[in-house]
Parts: C-alpha cells; sequence; structure tokens
C-alpha cells in the first residue's frame, strides 16, 4: 500500500524560497534610468561561503550602482539602501535548527560601491580563510579575510586591480606551485559618453548588444606567494585573443594533470585554454568542438556549468545562451574532445524562449544523477512586456531539468513549483547546501529584484554523502576531483570547485547522491597537482572532511574526519582495508 506521506511530500514544489522568512533581504539595483547604459542588464552575482569557519555557508550579494552620473532619485527604480552596496550574510545555523541569515556588512568592513558584476572566492594567501574577489565595471576589489569577521581591501597592495569592465574570476592554482592564482573574465569596451543607441524591431528603445562593443581580453595573474600577484596573461598567451567574455570555468579537461580554463564568450567562439604545464597556454576551443555549435554558429554565452551529465566518468559542459538558440550541451567524447549533443538530450528544445545565465548541475533528488538548473532573464525588451507598460521588460521564468540517465534529460520546472516559474530578471546563481541537510539548495540575485535562496525540500530523503576536501595547507581543495565508488553501481564523479555558473561562487564541498543504489565501497580523491588517495566510506548523511596526505596512495583506505550535516559530531572515523 502506498505511503500516503510519502506521497504528500512527492506533490509539495521541490524549491520553496526562503530568502525573507531566512533574514536575506537584499534588493538589487541596476541604476537604470532611462539612457538604456549596457552595464544595466548584465549584473550580478552572488556567493555562497562559509567565510567564518563555522561549518555553515554564508551568503554575498553583489550590487549594481548609478550609471552616467545620475542621481539615485532620477533612477527608475530607486535603490532602497543609499548608497548601494554589495551586502555580506552571516548564517547563524543551529544543529537541527533552520539558518538564521544576519546582514554583517557594516561589521565585515567590505565596503563595496563600485557597479558589481562578479565574485569569486578562494584563499590566496593560504591563511585557511576564504578571501574575495569583486569583478566591477570598473576598478575591481581584492578583499582579505581577516580571520576576526573583518575583511580589508588589499587590491592595491595586491596588484589585483582590473579598471575593465570585468564579469566574472576565478581562484585556481594553474602552475602547481601551491598558490591560488587568478583568472579575470573581461567583457566588452563600454563608455557612457558614447552610449550607442539600439532599437527592438518596432523601433521602440532597446539595450545594445555586444556586437555594438569591441571586446576586451582577459587576465592571468599568477600569484606571487608573497602576498601579491603579477599579470603574466601576455607571457602565458592569455592576451592573444579578445573576446566578450561573460563566464567561465576551470578544469582539467584534457586530463593531463593541470587545470584548464574555459571562457564562454557573448556572441563569439568560445575560448578553452589549454594548459601546457609550462606556464604557458593554448587556445584549443574551436579543435575541442566547444567553441561554436554543431552548426558551426557562435552563440550569446553566459553561464558555464560543469559535471558529469551523461554518468560516464569524465566532464561534459553546459553553456546557457540567447532566446531563439537554444542552450549547449557539450558532451566529452574522451581524450579532450566534445560534441554538441543538446538536442538528442532534450535540453535543446524547451530553452528556445529563454535567455540563460546562471547555471548548475546539482542532483536535486539524490538519486546519483546530476539534474540541471538554469536562472533566466532576458537582456533586449520583451514587447508584450513593453506594451502592458512594463519599464523593465526582460522578466523570464526559470528551468528545472531532470536527469534521466544515458544523457537525457526532461523539463521538470512545473514540479519545482512557483519559486522557479514566477517570471524574474535572473542572473547570478550560486549553488550549495546552505542548511547542511543534504541536498543543494540555490542563491540566485535577480537584477532589480530581491534576492531568491530556493530551498531544496526533497532531495535530503535519500541517503546522501558529504564531503569537504582540505588540501596539505588547510584550505579548500579547488580543483580536486572525487570518484564515489560503489557495489554494483557505477562510480559518482563529483568536482570541489567555487567557480561556474555566472558571476558567481559556490560551496566548494562535494554532495554526491545516493538514492540510485549501491553501498559505497571507497572514496577516491585526485588532488590538485594530479596525485590521488583512496579513503575509507565515511559515514552517511553527514558531511566528513578528507585531508590530503591522510588517505592511501596504495594498499590501503585513509580515514575521513566527519562533522556537521544531520546531527554530525566531530568524532574521527578511521580505518583500514585494501585499495578496490
Amino acid at each position: 500500500m502506498p505511503d500516503a506521506g510519502a506521497a504528500a511530500a512527492n506533490s509539495d514544489p521541490l524549491f520553496e524560497d526562503r530568502a525573507k522568512a531566512w533574514g536575506i533581504d537584499f534588493i538589487h539595483f541596476n541604476g537604470m534610468s532611462g539612457d538604456f547604459y549596457f552595464p544595466e542588464i548584465m549584473g550580478s552575482g552572488a556567493a555562497l561561503f562559509d567565510y567564518d569557519g563555522d561549518g555553515d555557508l554564508d551568503a554575498f550579494l553583489v550590487q549594481g550602482a548609478m550609471l552616467g552620473g545620475n542621481r539615485l532619485d532620477e533612477a527608475t527604480f530607486p535603490p532602497r539602501d543609499r548608497p548601494p552596496r554589495s551586502r555580506l550574510y552571516r548564517n547563524d545555523l543551529r544543529p537541527g535548527g533552520e539558518p538564521r541569515f544576519v546582514d554583517v556588512t557594516e561589521a565585515s568592513g567590505v565596503d563595496a560601491r563600485g557597479y558589481g558584476v562578479g565574485v569569486a572566492v578562494g584563499d590566496y594567501d593560504n591563511d585557511g580563510l576564504p578571501d574575495l574577489y569583486l569583478a566591477n565595471h570598473g576598478p575591481n576589489q581584492l578583499w582579505r579575510n581577516r580571520g576576526d569577521g573583518t575583511f580589508e581591501d588589499v587590491t592595491a597592495k595586491a596588484g589585483a586591480d582590473d579598471p575593465r569592465w570585468s564579469s566574472s574570476a576565478a581562484f585556481l592554482d594553474y602552475d602547481g606551485d601551491g598558490l591560488l592564482d587568478l583568472f579575470v573574465v573581461n567583457y566588452v569596451v563600454f563608455d557612457l559618453e558614447e552610449n550607442p543607441r539600439c532599437f527592438t524591431a518596432s523601433s521602440r528603445r532597446d539595450w545594445c548588444g555586444p556586437s555594438a562593443f569591441t571586446p576586451v581580453r582577459d587576465r592571468l595573474l599568477r600569484n606571487r606567494g608573497d602576498g601579491t600577484f603579477e599579470d603574466v596573461s601576455a607571457r602565458a598567451g592569455i592576451a592573444t585573443q579578445a573576446g566578450p567574455g561573460l563566464g567561465l570555468a576551470a578544469e582539467d579537461f584534457d586530463r593531463d594533470g593541470d587545470l584548464d580554463v574555459y571562457v564562454a564568450n557573448d556572441g563569439a567562439m568560445n575560448f578553452l585554454w589549454l594548459n601546457r604545464g609550462d606556464g604557458t597556454f593554448t587556445e584549443d576551443g574551436l579543435f575541442a568542438g566547444v567553441a561554436v555549435n554543431r552548426n558551426g554558429a557562435a552563440e550569446a554565452s553566459m553561464g558555464v556549468a560543469v559535471g558529469d551529465a551523461d554518468g560516464d566518468g569524465d566532464f561534459d559542459v553546459f553553456l546557457t545562451h540567447l532566446a531563439g538558440e537554444t542552450n549547449t550541451l557539450y558532451l566529452h567524447q574522451g581524450g579532450g574532445t566534445f560534441e554538441d549533443r543538446s538536442v538528442e538530450s532534450g535540453l535543446a528544445a524547451p530553452s528556445a524562449g529563454d535567455t540563460g545565465f546562471g547555471a548548475g548541475w546539482l542532483d536535486v533528488d539524490n538519486d546519483g544523477r546530476l539534474d540541471l538548473l538554469v536562472v533566466n532573464g532576458a537582456v533586449r525588451v520583451i514587447e508584450p512586456l513593453a506594451r502592458e507598460g512594463d519599464p523593465y521588460p526582460v522578466e523570464l521564468p526559470d528551468r528545472l531539468f531532470r536527469n534521466l540517465g544515458g544523457g537525457r534529460f526532461e523539463d521538470a520546472t512545473a514540479e519545482a513549483g512557483p519559486a522557479l516559474s514566477r517570471p524574474t530578471a535572473s542572473r547570478g546563481a550560486a549553488f550549495g547546501d546552505v542548511d547542511n541537510d543534504g541536498d543543494t539548495d540555490v542563491l540566485v540575485n535577480d537584477s532589480n529584484g530581491p534576492a531568491r535562496l530556493l530551498v531544496n525540500r526533497r532531495g535530503s530523503a535519500a541517503p546522501w554523502l558529504g564531503l569537504r576536501l582540505v588540501d596539505r595547507r588547510g584550505r579548500d581543495a579547488i580543483g580536486a576531483v572525487v570518484e564515489v565508488l560503489r557495489s554494483g553501481a557505477p562510480a559518482l564523479l563529483r568536482r570541489s570547485d567555487t567557480g561556474g555558473s555566472f558571476a558567481s561562487a559556490s560551496d566548494p564541498r562535494v554532495l554526491a547522491g545516493l538514492g540510485g543504489g549501491g553501498a559505497v565501497t571507497a572514496v577516491r580523491v585526485r588532488w590538485p597537482g594530479g596525485a590521488e588517495e583512496e579513503f575509507e566510506p565515511p559515514p552517511l548523511r553527514r558531511y566528513s572532511t578528507l585531508v590530503e596526505g591522510e588517505g592511501r596512495a596504495g594498499g590501503g583506505k585513509g580515514g575521513a574526519r566527519t562533522a556537521g550535516g544531520e546531527g554530525g559530531d566531530r568524532r574521527e572515523s578511521g580505518g583500514k582495508g585494501d585499495l578496490r
């Protein structure tokens, strides 16, 4: 006889917006005043990260600003905050309770009042504390985490500024020296004094697209290890090509042991910068099959999501695009080559009318297969909305795709509930488990609207394995790859990273749903730098910490430190056994 309680639970929406209820009262301000400045439609991102080291995820939301010398009162949507600024919220999660977010912007010292677009998170000074890098239309900022709840602006001292229009950034150790470097994606040259005029087909004033502007070269900053960065863009080869960059992801796409960088360019061929291992990169997007779609056309790429979409043991690439283009899924064919399988996967047709920004792979129901969430919002005037008098006629519903296995997906947006189906001008999306209950939640920054915290209401019902990966220096091991080995079932491939999506930074912890069957027999980790270790199965339904050097590279399994999760304690979980 069916379980009536389970049936009722399954009829509830997958996601519920709990931002306001849990204390996140952020409202984005894009500065629009009727001048149709291009930056008005491109921001902003969000971050989920544990800045105070208490084991739960805090939130950072990037804010816009007024443009063109106009006064705040002249804005179409005057801001609540005067002046507008990016905001930091501390998560005061108690075991067994719900999160409670507290605005600690003032106390933290983070004074970010520029026109913010993107945010990156990483421990650049190896003190065990995550730092913030803000990508702006205008000077960027590097905020160093002092460890006492405050941050200091070290941009000038560190040599981390970039005065151009930056969209996204990511921390990565590209040269394997144990220090996090910084890759900054730049967009186009936009001068407020030379704002071109563009129009819809009905002669209505509209925002211009990237083709009206000159693209900008990206930037690679090498960490010297003394708290400063060196611009090595030219020496590394990154400066050889310019593109209107928006999204990026760092991953070892060709499986040669070092991190490569994928850049999503808006309306131009995407870049795949392959790391040669000698401090230089080669652009290989076209030959690898990820520069254009299957028809040879460059698309309006915005967001990037990297994950094992088809469960075959390698990482695939998903891109969001403009309405009329459909989103794109590039499946890894092995050897660092990819094939556009958007149509065959079922992801193309439902997205034909969407303009996607933030995106991420998440196992929404913890069945072991990675589902896909895309947040949408137009960048050109939607005529029917404009005719109805909407002053910002770009709102679209978001979309959730369920993974059916074998590289096939179905549109599950209706099941996700009104938290996704209500039209918004979504931009950045950060993914992470904000309530530590074992499923992935999503923080969304909506242009000219309140932030949303999409809380997963179902995933934690299935068994799950949560892992924090820590390198020898005590920091999150960004770039580490995890294989969860199971008896009688394929291994689950997951990655620890904070980048991807659009202009956002996500939880570096690894979350693997186990509802698809198969007992965990071991966890194998490939650490940044290429070393591999195997660990005994950590306890389920809680977060455990795997530390580089505490596993076994051969002949046995190391132990896992357990902490967090549902009622998780701080006990050690050791063990021994043979590698499989």
